[in-house]
């Protein structure tokens, strides 16, 4: 037993002994005969009087059984509760875990399997078909071009790793193509959010001039008809007789980009419960981009708010705030779903895979990650550079939270950090494909 409780007992137990003794004496011989009091007033009367003494016993009682049962008491709750993620010699020493609470934000990972509308239900026919049209180059108007020109699915990570995509004749479109890995938790597609679905996103590319060029929905159906082999398909998928449409087509694509999900991140693996899946640099980029506000745009397990899964606000304004890097990489110059230029309405892209899917913005202006992470810190959260400051880390794996000071600057360390931790967001297998 613990040594000051043993203490504590020594003195409570002979003190509460005697506090009982006297208090039998004091109604006995003094109160009792004084008030008149006969047996059971003298009972009642004790009662009153004893009840501080057995408060004291019960706190006795309760301090004992606490320490002689550990296993019993605290150990459970202790160990139902969050433990401290010691990241390296850099961090502060935590003194303990705070426990969660309301308006901690929680870590998700991404699960599994992409949803799927209830019109279009994903099925392994469905899916050979719609890959097979993806990688297709003959639905495009010279043949040069498919879906997998500008999403890469390997060293592209899904983009073409272009400033701005590159379509059929050579032409150049004004935007970056985004990766298609995970668009499939997307609630709106296209840079702009002009595309509620993946179907409705499949058709674009096929009849955009600059893209894939057919100049009608006819068209793209015409040449997938004269393919026999691909009637046969349409047949087992829709079944027989049914027609070959534009939106068969686009059903299938988005069938096929359903599968296309990486949920085997170093990110992925630490939440689920692999405390060593990130590095100290990695947790630190972590807390840092939760402190800052990032995951106000890029939260849930998609990072991002346009998510099926729990996004709220699909686009938002960028860039917020003018800052020297808006004339410097013409990030005004295109105003998105606003129509105009100036300050854009953009689609929160998610941040998956991003450490491999530069350049960056919606222009592919922006070469480097850090460059990319230092224009959201000023553009989009008002930050100033400066001094860094040390910070405690801890890790609840059952509540999926981790909690930090608030930092009051950025500096060139912490952007390193950030970046560190984005790189956590990249699929291992896409990675490896890279190599």
């Amino acid at each position: 037993m613990h040594a000051n409780l043993l203490s504590l007992l020594d003195v409570g137990i002979p003190a509460l002994l005697i506090a009982l003794a006297v208090l039998l004496l004091m109604v006995q011989q003094e109160l009792g005969p004084f008030s008149g009091l006969k047996g059971g007033g003298k009972i009642l009367l004790m009662s009153a009087f004893g009840m501080g003494v057995f408060a004291f016993g019960l706190k006795l009682t309760v301090a004992t059984a606490v320490a002689k049962m550990p296993e019993r008491t605290v150990a459970p709750l202790v160990a139902a509760n969050t433990k401290a993620v010691s990241a390296s010699a850099a961090l502060p020493s935590p003194v303990g875990p705070p426990p969660p609470g309301p308006g901690h934000y929680v870590w998700q990972a991404l699960p599994e399997k992409a949803p799927a509308p209830e019109d279009n239900p994903t099925t392994p026919d469905k899916v050979a078909l719609g890959k097979r049209l993806f990688f297709d180059r003959g639905l495009s108007a010279d043949g040069s071009v498919s879906c997998s020109s500008c999403h890469d699915l390997n060293r592209g990570a899904g983009a073409d790793g272009r400033r701005t995509a590159l379509g059929i004749r050579g032409q150049s479109g004004s935007r970056n193509a985004p990766t298609v890995w995970n668009a499939a938790f997307q609630s709106v597609l296209f840079w702009d959010g002009r595309a509620a679905s993946l179907e409705e996103q499949a058709k674009g590319p096929l009849l955009n001039p600059v893209e894939m060029g057919m100049p009608s929905a006819v068209a793209v159906e015409r040449r997938v008809v004269k393919n026999a082999s691909y009637r046969d398909d349409f047949a087992r998928v829709f079944g027989p007789g049914s027609t070959i449409s534009l939106k068969r087509i686009a059903e299938a694509i988005a069938a096929y980009e359903r599968t296309l999900i990486t949920p085997d991140s170093p990110y992925d693996r630490f939440v689920r419960g692999d405390g060593k899946a990130l590095d100290a640099a990695q947790l630190r980029g972590m807390a840092l981009f939760q402190s800052f506000g990032c995951v106000a745009c890029h939260r849930g397990p998609n990072f991002s708010d346009a998510s099926l899964l729990d996004g709220q606000s699909p686009l938002r304004i960028f860039p917020a705030k003018a800052t020297p890097f808006d004339s410097r990489y013409r990030l005004t110059a295109d105003g998105g779903a606003s129509g105009r230029a100036g300050r854009g309405v953009w689609r929160v892209p998610s941040l998956r895979n991003v450490a491999l899917t530069g350049p960056y913005f919606h222009n592919g202006s922006v070469d480097s990650l850090e460059e990319a992470v230092r224009i959201m810190a000023n553009a989009q959260l008002g930050m100033t550079m400066g001094p860094s400051s040390g910070r405690a880390l801890y890790w609840s794996q059952q509540d999926k939270v981790l909690s930090q000071a608030e930092p009051r600057f950025i500096s060139e360390g912490e952007v390193k950090d950030i970046v560190a931790f984005l790189n956590g967001l990249s699929s291992d297998s896409l990675v490896q494909h890279g190599k």
